[in-house]
């Protein structure tokens, strides 16, 4: 690598973001993203054709305006990165293959990262960790399709995976909550403002996962103690709206979307101080689209506080899906020495986290 800053353009295309980054070394030069999300409001979630379609459509803006944003050329790079899973293969493909052709093009060495790790990398840039990553590092994922706990060693090479969900993730217990409530899509955002205006504690939704059988002890773990289910919960909130309609009640939706949040929050943050405390993680990366999630934020804040743990919630816009965190751990991996992926691996949607690159096949 012709510098220690290395010049690297990073590509996302796993759901519904087209995103393209540019960093050099730590440095954020640009994060640029394309949304195809108001496409998918009207079928109440994210159809993955319609979303490989939209990838197309805005890969070739998306870059040019990322290059000028940055104000550099493709023959400045000096390498350049692509999510190639976990995600949607279609939007995989899309990403993938115009990273490939990019490669081809340019000459310059390609690298096939782990979307999830990427997450975790972004803390190298935006000002998140001015002095890089901490030792005793632990990262807190929570988006529509992921939710995770993982214990980061190495960013470049060694990644655990503690704890994730065993069904839907938070984000899609929202979505399905949401549409239930009839709130609309995407569902966060409108039960985080709903639930403002009920009582949390109005009902008790269960917590999954979080019987004895399952949670064990430290000395002997249950087979699923830091792990996540919210399918129940879903079918709890069903049930209750059953309930009040043929009782002929109307149906409290604030106190609902305020008790739904809270089962959420509750177990998710219990869960993940808890990993945190049994593996010496002394700081935690908040991230993923539900990272903006306000009571998500507050309670991880509260909990990490009293346990002694030092919480990090990267700025919004890099904490949903975007290129920039491609870029910031493609430029990681290039430092550490990593070999470059080639031009013959393929996409993997369900590529595990300690998978941090891909070799070609």
């Amino acid at each position: 690598m012709r510098t220690a800053r290395p010049l690297v353009l990073g590509i996302e295309s796993s759901c519904d973001e087209t995103g393209v980054g540019i960093v050099r070394g730590t440095e954020l030069l640009t994060n640029t993203v394309s949304s195809s999300m108001d496409e998918h409001v009207r079928f109440g979630g994210v159809i993955p054709e319609i979303a490989s379609r939209a990838h197309l459509e805005a890969f070739v803006p998306t870059l040019r305006a990322a290059l000028d944003d940055a104000d550099v050329t493709l023959d400045e790079l000096d390498a350049i990165a692509v999510t190639a899973g976990p995600g949607l293969s279609g939007a995989l493909m899309v990403g993938v293959s115009a990273a490939k052709a990019l490669a081809v093009a340019t000459g310059k060495p390609l690298y096939a990262i782990n979307h999830l790790v990427a997450h975790v990398g972004v803390g190298m840039v935006g000002g998140t960790f001015s002095d890089g990553l901490p030792p005793n590092l632990g990262a807190l994922l929570v988006s529509g399709g992921h939710t995770e706990i993982l214990r980061v060693i190495d960013i470049a090479k060694d990644v655990e995976l503690l704890g994730s969900t065993i069904d839907d993730a938070a984000g899609e217990a929202y979505d399905k909550t949401a549409r239930i409530l009839g709130l609309g899509y995407p569902g966060g955002p409108a039960i985080d403002r709903l639930a403002q205006q009920g009582d949390p504690t109005a009902i008790r939704f269960p917590r999954g996962l979080s019987q004895p059988k399952y949670m064990g002890t430290a000395e002997q773990p249950g087979p699923h103690r830091y792990d996540w289910s919210f399918s129940g919960l879903k079918t709890a909130v069903a049930r209750s709206v059953e309930q009040y309609e043929a009782a002929g009640l109307e149906v409290p939706v604030a106190d609902i979307a305020a008790s739904f949040q809270e089962a959420v929050v509750d177990i998710i943050t219990s869960k993940a101080v808890l990993a945190c405390r049994e593996h010496g993680i002394t700081t935690l990366l908040l991230g993923g689209g539900v990272a903006a999630n306000r009571r998500l934020r507050e309670l991880t804040a509260e909990r990490c506080e009293a346990a002694g743990i030092t919480l990090t919630v990267p700025a919004p816009s890099l904490c949903t899906d975007n290129g920039a965190m491609v870029a910031a751990l493609g430029a990681q991996i290039v430092l550490d020495g990593g070999s470059p992926s080639g031009i013959a691996f393929g996409t993997d949607p369900s590529l595990p986290v300690t998978s941090i690159t891909l070799a070609s096949a």
